[in-house]
């Protein structure tokens, strides 16, 4: 059902946490198990808490050193967060970010749902390298949720979404979904050209670009058009050239 879905954990600190989120993955039929950089990964302390029908899961998950690279290949990224407002803008709620991924997945396209540590989330920066955040409503007198709980909140709206709309076959490899990589070549060619005709200002150009983000976070862009947009860039960044 979620066979284009990836649940990343970001240097998990307990293994007992990463073998209860393998169980939640297999309960919401979502495979595919990234671990980056864990802090402390043991097969033996994560395995009861999977149980042994998610052993595959647990098994058969990529451990990578940074969220980079965990992230290639990926046409939506979306950050877990408790924390918002500063540079967490945009924040969806998991019904609305299993409706953006379940659109993406439908086009062809892979997503990914990243979990950061369990002490203190995610970073500004790692954020960043995100094409959406998303965070699960709580009580506010306790925001916390263990990992595994949070993982399986997601995923379940995610699997709820599917069964009402189901998947439907890939476009052309050609008509195929950007990845999250050539967004971010697309974004460092998209604030160049407007730094050179002096539409963004030269210092925190990364905040001014986050409405740009955000919006082109709303798009399934396809590389064809991804193409198209980086052409004009390149038009924009030579007509400014040529005029200084």
């Amino acid at each position: 059902m979620l066979e284009n879905c990836a649940v990343i954990l970001f240097r998990p600190k307990y293994p007992e946490n990463i073998g209860s989120a393998a169980r939640a993955c297999l309960n919401m039929g979502c495979e595919n198990l990234i671990l980056v950089a864990p802090q402390m990964f043991d097969l033996d302390k994560a395995l009861p808490l999977a149980t042994v029908h998610a052993k595959h899961i647990l098994e058969g998950a990529r451990i990578v050193d940074t969220l980079e690279e965990a992230i290639e290949g990926f046409s939506g990224v979306y950050g877990t967060t408790a924390r918002t407002g500063g540079w967490r803008k945009g924040i969806m709620t998991p019904a609305t970010m299993a409706k953006v991924a379940d659109g993406k997945m439908r086009a062809g396209g892979k997503v990914a749902i990243v979990f950061g540590p369990e002490d203190r989330g995610l970073t500004n920066e790692e954020t960043q390298l995100c094409t959406g955040l998303v965070t699960i409503p709580t009580h506010r007198e306790n925001t916390s949720l263990n990992l595994s709980q949070a993982v399986l909140v997601l995923l379940y709206e995610c699997f709820k979404h599917a069964l009402d709309t189901p998947f439907k076959p890939a476009g052309p490899p050609e008509e195929r979904l950007i990845t999250v990589d050539e967004q971010e070549v697309l974004f460092s060619n998209i604030r160049q050209a407007l730094l050179d005709i002096d539409y963004l200002r030269d210092e925190n150009t990364d905040y001014w670009m986050m409405p740009v983000r955000r919006f082109m976070a709303k798009m399934n862009l396809r590389r064809n058009e991804f193409n198209l947009l980086m052409g004009i860039c390149r038009q924009i960044k030579w007509l400014a050239g040529k005029v200084r």
